[in-house]
């Protein structure tokens, strides 16, 4: 499997797009941006794109383009809740440094 999610980011995911009506699930990306280079991203997604791999993990969709699958292979998606603070945390393999605010990485 090219990603997996812990229970707490299934259930946080299943609410997001069950509240949302409609969709096919959730694309898991990256983009150039941010200090070390890239960052995550996350939408919901329609209509599946060409380079686009499907994958469902306990029933909910995950949606990776083939560009960013190459730097997320292996990455685990978990949703944790910090004080006041909560949202989705990655643990990504591939990841060789992070800015010091933690929101881009290098590979």
């Amino acid at each position: 499997m090219a990603v997996t999610m812990t229970p707490a980011a299934n259930e946080r995911v299943s609410t997001f797009l069950a509240n949302r009506g409609k969709g096919l699930g959730l694309r898991l990306g990256i983009k150039t941006t941010g200090c070390s280079g890239l960052a995550y991203v996350l939408e919901f997604v329609d209509t599946l794109n060409e380079d686009d791999e499907l994958y469902t993990i306990d029933g909910v969709n995950i949606i990776i383009d083939a560009k960013s699958l190459v730097h997320l292979a292996g990455t685990e998606l978990d949703f944790v809740k910090e004080g006041l603070n909560e949202g989705f945390k990655f643990t990504n393999p591939n990841a060789k440094g992070e800015c010091g605010c933690g929101e881009s990485f290098n590979v």
